[in-house]
């Protein structure tokens, strides 16, 4: 059995990959909610996962807290994901991301060290660590997957949320930094797949993986790209200055959250999947058909 904790836009993915060959899927979230195929579970992961996960033998972490919540939520849940793998002997492999690095100069491969500049990012390292301590201890086994900012359906970023529903629109879009330097996005169903391939293989454990990612663009770039793939007008983008994020943030934790990853936005902000291109040959599908991808579930919802 394969346990999926969160049906979001990778967990989603993860629990239709493991149906679709044929694997007895089960999938926890608090609504009890996921895709046809899977047995779908009501449970609150942070305090009744290891009821749940008995006779697994991978345990795929996607889900996680609010934003505006993850002090205080993130490291409860990742107790429990370890608590979970070392009750079941299931191996454990979470999606990850970027923020442990802290801001750093040049493209971002595995062997840089955790030195993160922000909460959240001291967080995500902090929750990483444990769990790579209890690898090393013995207690279980364990990976994890990172990748950049997302695209894809059902992906959430900066540029989903205020840059590309108005592009479509043919309005202006607005994101806090420089519009212009690179930027790496990853599309979440590379993520699934890396995730898969990682549990699948006993000698990816006990290490971070970065998922295969195209070559960056700049949010400008990926505007232009999703009008001209929408047939909508020609982008327009403006940077939103700091100050308006700032008074956001006074009733949108969402935006008051964002305000101390802005590093990410004013600086290139490059992953390199160079090792995980090579060790699974996961070629990550092209920017323009995350694109689309996303443009028509937008639509679709219309």
């Amino acid at each position: 059995m394969q346990v999926v904790v969160g049906a979001g836009a990778v967990g989603s993915v993860v629990a239709r990959l493991l149906v679709a060959r044929g694997e007895q899927v089960r999938v926890i979230t608090r609504s009890g909610t996921g895709p046809d195929g899977a047995e779908r579970i009501a449970a609150d992961a942070m305090t009744g996962l290891t009821d749940y996960v008995a006779g697994a033998t991978a345990i795929y972490s996607c889900a996680g807290p609010p934003y505006n919540k993850w002090t205080t939520e993130w490291p409860r849940l990742g107790a429990a994901l370890v608590a979970a793998a070392e009750a079941s002997g299931a191996v454990l492999v979470s999606t990850g991301n970027l923020y442990g690095y802290g801001a750093v100069d040049g493209p971002m491969s595995e062997d840089l060290p955790l030195l993160p500049n922000t909460v959240k990012g001291q967080v995500r390292a902090k929750v990483w660590t444990a769990a790579l301590a209890a690898h090393q201890a013995g207690r279980i086994r364990t990976a994890e997957v990172r990748g950049s900012d997302y695209l894809g359906a059902g992906a959430v970023s900066p540029f989903s949320v205020t840059v590309l529903p108005k592009v479509i629109a043919g309005k202006r879009g607005m994101m806090p930094g420089d519009l212009d330097v690179p930027h790496s996005w990853t599309y979440v169903g590379d993520v699934a797949r890396l995730l898969i391939a990682v549990a699948d293989d006993e000698s990816a454990w006990g290490r971070a993986w970065h998922v295969p990612t195209p070559e960056p663009l700049s949010v400008r770039q990926l505007a232009t790209l999703a009008a001209e793939l929408a047939g909508a007008p020609s982008a327009k983008v403006a940077s939103m200055p700091t100050l308006v994020l700032r008074l956001a943030g006074l009733v949108d934790p969402a935006a008051r959250e964002m305000v101390e990853m802005l590093y990410q936005w004013q600086r290139p902000f490059v992953v390199d999947s160079t090792a995980a291109t090579v060790a699974f040959g996961i070629k990550p599908v092209p920017v323009a058909d995350a694109l689309r991808e996303m443009i028509g579930k937008g639509r679709d919802e219309l």
